[in-house]
């Protein structure tokens, strides 16, 4: 496959750039980006060449989450093509959060939603201090599903009860009091901030580090196939509810939906 909407490259010393490149649509999840990211995780965690990861996003944002065009596509859909739509969504996620490599997030810009869960895989994430942050898909009907594992092994139930369910948009600042970035710095700071971040490993047994990834894995908060399925079938379900078609239908159209008061 060629690459339309994601950049890989790697430099001598085997740190790699993984660039999600749709400014124009602030990065948001297509489900082509969606299997070029499978298949570029597959060929990172094949590479032994390559040391660290680093992901990011090309112009103003991170990323905005899933493609609201690929959402409504789901809406004409019959059950089993939403749940493989989902399994793919899942699928991704989980390949990048289980790269042998330590996965660095160079988060340059606002991330919502399905981006939130982009920065709870990688490894350690730092952002630019402009950028915000939400939870954003209960504003649409939809639900933070496919992200959850993820979002929730990284910042903990009653973290992430604050801020999960609300869509409320916040800062770096807050952010990093949730555990979602480790730092936040000025944006001109960011590949020095990556540097930084890169380098220790450079100096480790590239073996030893993905042993010292997988038991941290192993010990942390289990991810286990049957949570996984069971958030697949919570985004399908919320594919099928009325409230997600109204809040996909008043984002196109530019209303409110019915229950903003």
């Amino acid at each position: 496959m060629t690459n339309e909407t994601i950049r890989l490259e790697t430099d001598a010393r085997g740190v790699a750039t993984l660039t999600l490149a749709r400014p124009e649509k602030h990065n948001a999840l297509s489900a082509r980006m969606i299997a070029e990211l499978s298949e570029a995780a597959a060929a990172l965690a094949a590479n032994r060449a390559v040391r660290v990861v680093i992901l990011t996003g090309e112009g103003e944002s991170f990323c905005a989450g899933g493609d609201l065009g690929w959402m409504r596509e789901q809406f004409a859909a019959d059950r089993a093509q939403r749940m493989a739509e989902a399994r793919k969504l899942a699928a991704m996620l989980g390949a990048l959060n289980s790269l042998p490599q330590p996965l660095i997030g160079r988060v340059n810009g606002p991330a919502y939603g399905g981006g939130m869960g982009m920065m709870s895989v990688c490894d350690v994430a730092i952002a630019a201090d402009h950028a915000k942050f939400g939870f954003t898909e209960t504003r649409l009907g939809l639900v933070p599903a496919t992200i959850s594992p993820y979002v929730l092994a990284r910042m903990g139930e009653g973290m992430a009860r604050r801020v999960f369910m609300s869509a409320r948009l916040f800062g770096a600042e807050e952010a990093v009091t949730l555990g979602l970035a480790a730092k936040a710095v000025p944006a001109d700071a960011l590949d020095e901030a990556m540097e930084a971040e890169a380098l220790p490993y450079l100096a480790a047994a590239p073996g030893a580090v993905a042993r010292s990834k997988r038991l941290a894995r192993m010990l942390g908060p289990k991810l286990d196939p049957e949570t996984v399925e069971a958030t697949i079938a919570a985004l399908a379900d919320a594919w099928e509810d009325p409230e997600s078609h109204e809040g996909v239908a008043a984002f196109f159209e530019k209303r409110k939906p019915a229950w903003r008061v």
